[in-house]
């Protein structure tokens, strides 16, 4: 395999995971509503954070943002 073939490959999936990434950290979110329990509100807000987060470093990752995924 090419570097360009690897390349175009990571991007795909990269973009995969950003749209999951997304839907599940809009569900989160959704759901803070739709329970009582304020400790697991704040659980659902952390983990919409931290899937925010993630969300942000394949971005980087896409788009070369960070000296550690420049080649």
């Amino acid at each position: 395999m090419n570097t360009k073939t690897l390349d175009s490959d990571s991007i795909v999936h990269s973009q995969t995971i950003q749209r999951m990434l997304q839907q599940l950290t809009e569900h989160a979110r959704q759901d803070i509503d739709k329970v009582e329990d304020p400790r697991f509100q704040a659980l659902l807000e952390t983990t919409a954070e931290v899937l925010t987060g993630l969300h942000t470093a394949f971005r980087h990752f896409d788009r070369r943002e960070e000296k550690a995924w420049r080649a």
